[in-house]
């Protein structure tokens, strides 16, 4: 499956990249969030379980439970406040 990942804000800087694609089996956002952090770093260290990280699908804010598909684009990104 191909699907279009990108990162914003901290996520952007710690991974020196905005956006990739990226190929394989994932069922689900959880899972791809799994696969990349699989790759070692910077990836372990930026999108580890214990960081608190947003995500949206095609656009759309998820959960990470949230199925993915072929070609789908998937956004991760540092919570947000406002003041």
């Amino acid at each position: 499956m191909m699907i279009r990942v990108k990162y914003f804000a901290a996520l952007r800087e710690g991974l020196g990249l905005g956006e990739e694609r990226w190929e394989g089996v994932a069922e689900d956002v959880a899972a791809l969030r799994q696969a990349l952090c699989a790759r070692g770093e910077p990836y372990a260290s930026v999108l580890a379980s214990g960081v608190v990280v947003r995500c949206a699908v095609n656009q759309e804010l998820c959960a990470p439970s949230t199925p993915l598909r072929e070609g789908c684009e998937v956004a991760f990104f540092p919570p947000v406040t406002g003041g």
